[in-house]
Order: C-alpha cells, then structure tokens, then sequence
C-alpha cells in the first residue's frame, strides 16, 4: 500500500493531467504606431496592437502560439524566457541557435508544454529586436500554489527603458568605427506597463501580488514601495523562502513575485506611491551613482486623494543572492564539469568594440547551432562543427558549473536557457576571479534563470544538466549580446542526432534561405571542414533586417583585447 502523501501527490499528478488543456495563440506580427510616453513611433505590435498581449495558462497546459510575420522588412523569432522547453528545445526561439529566423510572409508554430508555474515573459530573440516592443508577460498558474492563502488579488507591473530611435539604427550606430568608445545607446524614457499608467486599486486589509518583469534593453531597476514591505516568494519563477525587504533591484529579463499588504483601515486612506528607477550606471554600488529616469506609481485607496510622488534618498537594495530556496534545498553534488566563461572588452582591426569570451567574440553561424548538432552525426561531440559560438559540450546527468570571471567594470546581467541554476556564490565589485575555493560556495543556494555579475567579479552558477538541447547563456543587456557577449551548452549531443524539426520551421529556413543541415558553414559531406566559417562578426551591422539572401555577408576582421 502505498504512503498516503504519495498517493496524494499521484492523484494531484493525474487531476493536473486531467485538466491540461491547450492555450492557443494566432499572432500577426506587425508594425504599429504607439506613444507610450508621449513621442510617437513605429513599433512591433501583435494583430496590429501595441502593448503586445499577455500569455496566460495553467501549469501542464500545452501553449500554442502561430507566429505570423508581417513586418516585411525584418524576420522574426519569439523566445519564451525561463520556460525550459522540456523535450522541445526546437521551440526555444533565439535565431540561429534553434531555430532560423522567419523572414517576411512566412510563419512557424511554438508548441511546448508550460511545464513550472511561476511568472514568465515572452520576447524576440533575433538580432538586436525586442527593444521594438515585441515583448510581454508570460504567466503559468499553479494548480496547487503554496502562496494561495498569502494574497488576495495578482498584480502585474513590467518595467523597461525606452527609445525614441528603432532598434536597427541604434544598432548601426552603435556597432559602427565611428563608435570606437563603445557608447551604448541611452534610454530616453522608462515605461510602466508600457506605458498603460502603473496606478492599481487598493482596498485596505488586503494582500496583492505583484509579478514584476523587467523588459529592458539594458537597464536594471530599483523599486521601492514607499512604507510598505515588499514581501518576496519567488524570483524568476523559483520560490524563495519569505522574506520581507525595503527594496529590489531587477536586471533585465528577471522576475520577482512580491507580496504587498495595504494599511490602514476604511475610514482612514491615503494612497501609496511606489518609485521605479532605472540603474544605467556602470555599478550601481560605486560612488556617483545617479538615477535619472525615475516614475512613480500608484497604490490607490481614495482617488479623491493626493497622490504624493515618491522620494529615495538612497538606494540599498537586498542582495538577491542571499535568497533561501522555499524547500530548503542543498547545494547539488560536486560538480563534474566546470565552464569558465571569462569576459572582457576587446577590439577590431576596424575599431569597433566588442566582447570576447575567452578571448573571442560570438558569431553567428550559418547553420543553427541545434541543426548542426542534429546532422552532424558522430562529429556533433566535436567542438569545431559549431564555430565561433563559444560551444560548451556536457554529458547527460553531468552536474554543471558555470564559473563567471568580469573582467569589465560594469555589472552584467546572465541568462541561461533551459535551465534554472543555483546561485553558490556572486560577491560584489572587485573581487577578482573566482578562487576555486568551495568555502566560498553557498550550501543552500538560491535558484533563478537570471543573475548580475558585478564588474571586476564572479559567479558561480551549478545545474544538472537533464534536459538535452542546444542552450545559450548570454548577458541579457541586448547591445552586448550584439557586441558578441554570449556562449552555447550543447547538451547530451548523443541524443540530439537526427532530431526531427518541425517542417513549418524547417520551411521557414528554405524561404530565407539559410542552410538547416551540416557544421556551421553548411559542410554536410565534411563537418570537420572548417571552410567557410566565419569567425569574425561583420563589419556591417544588419540586425533584424530582412535582405532576401539573408546569409551574412562577413568581412574578415582581427579581433584583439584591449589592453
């Protein structure tokens, strides 16, 4: 007979299974003209819409979305952060990592099951495109969430910085000779709720939850909710132990579930601000610190009543990598393979600023990095098929570490696809490379999809790696994504070979004419010949833009560190 918490942890098991449903999606992707702070211009909307819409479904729900582009002069791809794509890594979304990027006229179809609940997002993941607007809240319900009885009403609060110029032109300005500085473009605004007004209704007694996003292009944000606690239970979609702070930083593409309460009692409201800033300093912890895209919200009691902006005379937020996890889980076993992703700024012959990744940048391969892992047979343990991609190989079952060396001043923001890490260990400004020494090493570290490495620092970020697949881990600053500040895990490549891709995604490569089989250069025959990879980013910025060839014209360049 089996214990009575099994056989009700089976039947919860089957009853979810049992109520799973599909959560279908038909999206035009458009360009549309919106004035989220006031300057009008074109942005990327959904069935000719801007802010974009929301998805929302129910743990073990399968999430249907059609993808049609209709931009006609940009391709497109949809990422959908922090869900880990389970068995369908294809459907992952970055261009040229699992998928080809889908040109004018053509469309694809993401199918994956929304397997964790928690609080997501969706974006584009092709070239420099997101910053456009096409971006949005991702939210799977838990069936049996244990922070039910913690709230009354769900909130949701996105935060992003805002350009005045599209992407494409920063792009260009940016990745440009006459850049050589390596300036990145300034936000012009910061945005709430896209611009939608971030004032919510608020009763007194009551406990709200609000899922915080940050969609920036680049900036963190700091928050503060004036006299209230923000009581935190998860960030990026992994439960924390409680813990009531005074304020948050949020990178870009992280998530924190806060539970705020409203005092005060009927006869006696007022209305609560709550200020957004956005940190674009290089560290926010060094002397000079300043904020000066700030925006205040509204917690509303009384709508006849003054609504008082809100003032922070210093910003001090928690230190997320001290988060407990909720079920007090250990540090997994000692690692069997360690990944030393050590980064810096460098240069080429045509001085344009750039970041290498042990000693290199990131480029972009002709063939998707998953459909080389797929037709390569047994070369795609071979790290040369995949090119200038930074390719990591790991085992099924290897326990992983991720070692972080900066070796920049400024503080960076990672992501790793189709995981959640622990965090063991992320100390502040000017602690130099990581030692090796475990004593360093958090035994219940915090879990999370997304973490801030501060500059001259490290982290030490451990997974297991049971989910094969093709996986980046990147900073999610989008210009340093653009400037080469990426690397790829390729995951159980045994498993991986003769993989069948979608034929609608499989077709979309076709249309672009991009190679879908073969080393990074298309070789099918030979996938250790090297010939016709390019291992140096092109001189000529082209982002997203749609050029019906659409296979990269590079321009060999010599990459140097600087000094």
């Amino acid at each position: 007979m089996l214990p009575s918490s099994l056989t009700a942890l089976i039947a919860g098991a089957l009853a979810a299974v049992a109520s799973a449903k599909v959560v279908k999606y038909n999206w035009d992707v458009t360009w549309v003209n919106a004035a989220p702070d006031g300057f009008s211009r074109p942005v990327i909307g959904v069935n000719n819409q801007w802010p974009c819409p929301e998805i929302r479904a129910t743990e073990g729900d399968t999430i249907r979305v059609k993808m049609n582009n209709k931009l006609g002069n940009q391709t497109a791809s949809i990422h959908f952060h922090g869900i880990n794509q389970i068995s369908t890594n294809w459907m992952d979304g970055p261009s040229f990592a699992t998928q080809c990027p889908v040109p004018p006229g053509e469309s694809i179809t993401y199918e994956f099951v929304a397997d964790t609940a928690g609080t997501y997002w969706w974006h584009s993941h092709n070239m420099g495109q997101y910053p456009d607007g096409f971006r949005g809240p991702l939210i799977v319900e838990d069936r049996r969430d244990p922070n039910r009885g913690s709230y009354d009403e769900e909130r949701i609060l996105t935060i992003s910085d805002w350009h005045h110029e599209q992407s494409l032109k920063l792009g260009k300005a940016f990745l440009n000779p006459g850049n050589p500085l390596g300036i990145p473009p300034r936000a012009d605004s910061i945005l709430l709720n896209d611009g939608r007004g971030a004032d919510y209704d608020f009763k007194a007694g009551k406990k709200y939850r609000f899922r915080i996003i940050n969609m920036s292009a680049s900036a963190s944000a700091m928050i503060d909710f004036d006299s209230l606690d923000m009581e935190v239970i998860m960030n990026d979609a992994a439960h924390v132990k409680k813990q009531k702070v005074d304020q948050l930083r949020i990178t870009p593409a992280q998530r924190y579930d806060v539970v705020v309460k409203a005092k005060g009692n009927r006869r006696e409201k007022r209305n609560f601000g709550f200020l957004v800033s956005l940190d674009t300093n290089r560290d926010h912890t060094q002397p000079g610190a300043r904020w000066q895209l700030n925006q205040t919200g509204y917690l509303v009691m009384d709508p006849s009543k003054e609504k008082k902006p809100v003032v922070v005379d210093a910003w001090n937020p928690v230190d997320d990598s001290k988060f407990k996890p909720r079920n007090n889980a250990k540090i997994l076993p000692a690692p069997d393979k360690t990944l030393v992703f050590t980064f810096e700024h460098c240069a080429d012959e045509h001085g344009i600023l750039r970041h290498c990744v042990n000693g290199s940048p990131f480029v972009n391969p002709k063939v998707p990095t998953l459909y080389t892992a797929a037709t390569t047979g047994e070369h795609n343990t071979n790290e040369t098929v995949y090119g200038p991609v930074h390719p990591f190989i790991v085992s099924s079952g290897d326990i992983v570490d991720i070692v972080v060396n900066n070796h920049d001043v400024g503080v960076h923001p990672f992501h790793l696809h189709g995981h959640h890490f622990q965090v063991l260990t992320r100390p502040f400004t000017g602690a130099g490379d990581w030692s090796g020494s475990s004593d360093e090493l958090n035994k219940r570290p915090p879990r999370r999809d997304t973490v801030s490495v501060y500059g001259n620092s490290h982290a030490v970020l451990r997974f297991e790696a049971d989910n094969p697949g093709v996986y980046l881990f990147h900073c999610h600053i989008e210009w340093h994504v653009e400037m080469g500040l990426s690397a790829t895990i390729i995951e159980a490549p045994d498993v991986l070979r003769d993989i069948a891709i979608p034929n609608d995604h499989i077709n979309a490569c076709k249309k672009a004419g991009i190679p879908f089989e073969g080393n990074a250069a298309g070789n099918v025959d030979e996938p250790l010949d090297t010939t016709g990879i390019e291992y140096d980013p092109p001189l000529e910025y082209t982002g997203a833009e749609w050029i019906p060839t659409l296979i990269p014209r590079f321009r060999r360049s010599r990459v140097a560190r600087l000094a």
